[in-house]
């Protein structure tokens, strides 16, 4: 079922989808909003995976009666929890295999009903489309235009979804524009305005420019920033090598999902506190010693880097991790129509890395060369060699 859906999608759905991730989404909104700022609807579904009308969702498989059949026993399964059967009447179970995929294709028609309801605005029927947009990943979603309007509530309800109230707004992508505060999505956030006036207007009333900058949202590294205080305050007794193995892969993982977007300034600030929380760990341990002497035990110098927090001086000492190390590489987002089983072998590779039939050996050495052959310089082509 996942190739014959893959080939039908829309361009926006970006959860849950192989060869799709969230860096995706972020550039899918990065390009609708970098000439324009707009209006947003950030939305999330309430028990999206629970509330799924059953045989709305059998009937849209279009699928041929054996198979639909058996699509109908897993819904209709029940859940067990405690050693208690819990009958499934309406949903997908969470957790099941095929959950995620039947949830994109209950979803699936939102992009074209919002494409639908743009061609009844204003102005030529190809501008009105592109005027709205809506982005999805999983079951919460993004719609932006200039003024919006929406209509997704009676479509969604014929599934048998609703809006979550707590996590739907209406806001901007601009903060402090008509008390609006911006908006985060995926943990990022995207806007700011030229000039130092908070209203956002220039003294004759127009409105002030803009940058889209794709940064990580302020609370994401506030919970990124106390998982590391945490972490820390947990390995009071331990061992500076143990810090470091515990702490790395924290470090690590964040700075990787967030190494797409403009963030040396936020990783930057991530290294200060780091360093902040590392003072009181070290401290502690050594009480009657100066700071020179903890100083000097803690911290190295490895290169140009003074300090270095490290078990001892040398490349073969394990450090520990800087934020500000990492590259910023900008995010290339698959095309819209494109999936990883359309047959264009060489395409799926390279920036997915996810065609079933590409060895990951393949994959790695395509992403590597992008796409190129290391010795001619050429592009490869599906079915070379």
């Amino acid at each position: 079922m996942e190739p014959e859906w893959s080939a039908c999608f829309e361009p926006n759905s970006y959860g849950f989808r192989p060869g799709r991730s969230t860096h995706d989404a972020i550039e899918a909104i990065f390009t609708a909003i970098k000439q324009k700022s707009k209006f947003v609807l950030d939305a999330d579904l309430a028990k999206c995976f629970d509330k799924i009308n059953q045989e709305k969702l059998l009937a849209k498989l279009q699928t041929y009666p054996k198979l639909r059949k058996q699509i109908k026993a897993w819904l209709k399964s029940g859940v067990m929890n405690d050693k208690t059967l819990f009958p499934t009447d309406e949903g997908t179970p969470q957790g099941g295999a095929i959950s995620r995929l039947l949830s994109n294709i209950a979803l699936h028609g939102m992009e074209e009903r919002v494409k639908q309801y743009a061609e009844t605005l204003k102005g030529g029927k190809r501008d009105k489309r592109k005027s709205l947009s809506l982005i999805r990943y999983a079951d919460d979603f993004v719609i932006l235009h200039e003024r919006l309007e929406v209509i997704l509530d009676y479509w969604l309800a014929e599934i048998g979804l609703e809006l979550k109230p707590s996590k739907t707004k209406v806001t901007h992508t601009l903060n402090n524009v008509e008390g609006n505060v911006g908006f985060d999505f995926l943990g990022f956030t995207r806007q700011y305005l030229i000039g130092k006036n908070p209203s956002g207007k220039d003294p004759h009333g127009n409105q002030l420019g803009f940058k889209t900058l794709v940064t990580p949202s302020k609370n994401k590294v506030k919970l990124h920033i106390q998982k590391i205080g945490e972490t820390i305050a947990n390995n009071k007794a331990s061992t500076q090598m143990t810090i470091i193995k515990e702490v790395n892969p924290i470090i690590r993982g964040w700075y990787n999902y967030y190494s797409t977007g403009v963030s040396k300034e936020t990783y930057s600030y991530c290294d200060q506190i780091l360093y902040q929380q590392l003072r009181p760990w070290t401290r502690r341990r050594h009480p009657n010693k100066n700071a020179q002497w903890v100083k000097t035990k803690y911290w190295h110098s490895e290169g140009n880097r003074n300090w270095v927090f490290s078990t001892s001086s040398g490349y073969s000492a394990y450090k520990l991790l800087r934020h500000s190390d990492t590259k910023v590489i900008r995010h290339t987002k698959v095309e819209g129509n494109r999936s990883p089983f359309d047959g264009d072998l060489t395409y799926s590779s390279i920036p997915m890395g996810l065609h079933p039939e590409m060895p990951p050996e393949k994959a790695f050495l395509l992403n590597k060369q992008k796409g190129k052959c290391a010795y001619c310089g050429l592009h490869f082509l599906d079915g070379d060699l």
